[in-house]
C-alpha cells in the first residue's frame, strides 16, 4: 500500500517554518508528495526531504519554477495511471479540461479553483486538494488530500489542516 499526500495552490517564496509544520503534520505518514501546482517557488519542496515527490507547475508560478517544472505528468502506481495538472479558466467545466488531458487515467490530480474535491465520474477518480494556505473561497480552511494506492484500487480522502 502506498500512501500519497496531495496539495496544491502553496503560493509561498520559500519554505517558512509554519508551511514546514503544516507540511510534517498532514503528511508524516505519507512516503510520496503530489505537488498540483502554484507552489510559486520550488524551494518549498524542501520540506519534504526523504519522500518522493512529484510536482507541476501552475500559473502563478515564478520563472525558475516553470523552468524546473512541467505542466503536466503522468505516473503509474500499481498499475494505476494517475494523471497530475495544475489546471487553468474558469472553476465551471475544470474536470471536463483534466480530464481531456488524461482520458485514459484511473485517477486525475489538480489544483487551480481553491476549493477541495474528491469525486468519481465513471471509473476516474477526481482529486482537487483545495487550496494548502486557506486561500479557498468563503473563508474556507487550508486543506489536502490523502490518495491510498492499494491492490483492491484507489481511495483518497480530504482533509482540512485544522483537523491534521
Amino acid at each position: 500500500m502506498i500512501s500519497i499526500g496531495i496539495l496544491s495552490d502553496t503560493h509561498l517564496t520559500a519554505c517558512t517554518p509554519e508551511f514546514q509544520a503544516d507540511a510534517c503534520r498532514a503528511f508524516s505518514g505519507c512516503e510520496m508528495i503530489i505537488h498540483a501546482g502554484d507552489l510559486t517557488d520550488t524551494s518549498i519542496l524542501e520540506a519534504f526531504a526523504g519522500k518522493i515527490v512529484h510536482a507541476v507547475q501552475g500559473n502563478t508560478c515564478n520563472f525558475m519554477t516553470r523552468q524546473n517544472l512541467p505542466m503536466e505528468k503522468t505516473l503509474t502506481l500499481e498499475g494505476n495511471i494517475i494523471g497530475i495538472c495544475h489546471g487553468a479558466g474558469p472553476r465551471a467545466s475544470i474536470e471536463e479540461r483534466v480530464w481531456n488531458l488524461f482520458p485514459h487515467a484511473d485517477c486525475i490530480i489538480f489544483g487551480h479553483t481553491h476549493e477541495p474535491l474528491c469525486t468519481r465520474r465513471g471509473k476516474t477518480l477526481f482529486i482537487n486538494p483545495g487550496s494548502f494556505r486557506s486561500t479557498g473561497p468563503f473563508g474556507s480552511p487550508a486543506t489536502y488530500a490523502i490518495l491510498t494506492v492499494a491492490p483492491e484500487g484507489l481511495q483518497a480522502k480530504i482533509f482540512s489542516l485544522s483537523q491534521s
